[in-house]
């Protein structure tokens, strides 16, 4: 049985690969209800274990809150489905998601976003301002890549430049001109780090809309702060990274509609 009491099928998936599965279904389901859809665009992959390179992401044509766990497409690292699915793929979501895949081995989940408060601080000059708990928890540990237009199969060649500017240990991107990414060993950490990358951009905004002056913490107050978001993203050495939020909010999308563990 499952953590919703549903059932367990012989889907004739790997184990290891149908819990992914359900995972990065559960992701999609929490995305949407957190307000992270956007329409039927954005994308999160999880990379599926083994010397193959395949990687599950989410078809293109549906919304974040109707995806399944079998509704997931497996894909290798060239863009080839493996075995066969009714719906394509986001080819910007491929060129993405690859690059990371293919550079960073502890990217084991990438998530992808075009929230509005995130799109609107991906917009700004100056970036991710660190005037508030959250946006501190960043300081020092995000990354930013430069707009090239819309991503692709016409510009492959991004993806080199894309995993260059994630860098080698950094887990927050900010797309200029387009949105956020985070990445993390897995769906849980990558979830947990976007939660609170969101957040952050999400105060800038209301800060800014404010237009009043804001109070610059100290940069030892900074340092305190990286050392502490990142003491609670690791439920302070009594779970993985993420593990604590990714249930309770599991739990939430199993008692309102489990049909994404089908």
């Amino acid at each position: 049985m499952t953590d919703a009491g549903r059932e367990l099928i012989d889907t004739g998936i790997d184990p290891v690969e149908w819990a992914l599965r359900i995972e990065l279904a559960c992701l999609f389901r929490i995305n949407a209800h957190l307000g992270w859809e956007d329409s039927i665009n954005t994308h999160s992959t999880v990379r599926v274990p083994g010397d193959d390179h395949h990687f599950l992401i989410n078809p293109f044509g549906l919304r974040l809150g109707e995806v399944k766990a079998s509704d997931l497409i497996k894909i290798d690292l060239d863009g080839n489905v493996i075995g066969t699915s009714k719906h394509p793929i986001n080819r910007a979501g491929y060129v993405i998601h690859s690059a990371i895949h293919m550079q960073r081995e502890d990217a084991c989940c990438v998530i992808h976003t075009h929230t509005l408060p995130g799109m609107a601080v991906a917009a700004m000059a100056d970036g991710l301002e660190e005037h508030n708990l959250f946006g501190l928890g960043f300081h020092g540990r995000v990354s930013y890549h430069e707009f090239e237009g819309a991503s692709g199969d016409h510009n492959i060649s991004e993806r080199a430049r894309l995993a260059e500017s994630l860098g080698p240990s950094n887990k927050a991107m900010i797309l200029r001109n387009h949105g956020l990414l985070t990445v993390g060993e897995t769906v849980a950490e990558a979830f947990v780090w976007m939660y609170r990358l969101d957040r952050a951009c999400r105060v800038q905004v209301m800060v800014q809309g404010a237009a009043g002056q804001f109070v610059t913490p100290s940069p030892q107050a900074a340092e305190f702060t990286v050392r502490g978001t990142q003491d609670f993203v690791d439920g302070f050495g009594a779970g993985g990274p993420g593990e604590f939020e990714f249930s309770a909010f599991t739990r939430l999308m199993n008692k309102i509609d489990p049909s994404f563990n089908d």
